[in-house]
């Protein structure tokens, strides 16, 4: 259910073992697991049959040591790890959608709910509301060489883009509603969205778009 790959390129997931490998002797939500040979293979590093991350992402505060932030929705809250997911201290509660830490800002986290955006500047330990923003499903932060704003995708598949100023604009349209997004950044930034047809890539916020992988093609 969770996904995310950290700045040093390890991976982290979660969610729920595969239907046909599930049995009385195995719990069904996977806690946090991580491979660092390109999904190999996966390590349970925590919370192994207790906890079904819905949502994961990595920053590197500067001690060095990665910070994980992941959504529980049995508590409701966020979890956040400052020893690369060893151990969690349970944070604040919300209906996360969908969540994004900012590389530049450790303490920094944006979500979606269905309220609309809101925001943590203290590590998770609360949120507060995201003023003028418009409803999003999925939300990314641009990395500082690309302006370091926010961008998402509404309900209804129109793609949006936060200026430095604050100020939303509607920038292209991401073709139906994706159920992941991902902001490239650098000079040239790229938003990549996945829906059910497969990956596409924009490298005009939303103006144009560019196939990448198509589900129909892999069957």
């Amino acid at each position: 259910m969770g996904f995310t790959v950290s700045p040093a390129g390890m991976l982290f997931m979660s969610g729920h073992p595969d239907p046909t490998e599930q049995s009385a002797s195995r719990a069904p939500n996977l806690g946090l697991v991580s491979s660092n040979d390109q999904a190999q293979t996966w390590d349970t590093l925590s919370l192994g049959g207790q906890t079904d991350f819905h949502d994961l992402d990595t920053v590197t505060p500067p001690t060095g040591e990665l910070r994980v932030y992941g959504y529980d929705p049995q508590q409701g809250a966020l979890l956040v790890s400052d020893d690369s997911g060893s151990t969690w201290t349970t944070g604040a509660t919300a209906p996360i959608r969908d969540l994004t830490a900012d590389p530049s800002d450790p303490d920094r986290a944006i979500a979606t709910t269905a309220d609309g955006l809101i925001e943590t500047s203290d590590g998770g330990r609360t949120f507060r509301a995201v003023s003028d923003a418009p409803v999003l499903l999925p939300v990314d932060i641009l990395d500082e060489s690309a302006g370091g704003e926010l961008v998402g995708v509404d309900p209804a598949g129109a793609l949006w883009r936060q200026e430095e100023s604050g100020l939303w604009t509607q920038t292209g349209e991401a073709q139906g509603a994706p159920e992941a997004l991902s902001a490239v950044g650098g000079s040239s930034p790229w938003i990549l969205v996945a829906d059910p047809r497969g990956i596409s890539a924009s490298p005009d916020f939303g103006a144009t778009w560019t196939s990448v992988l198509s589900y129909a093609a892999t069957l």
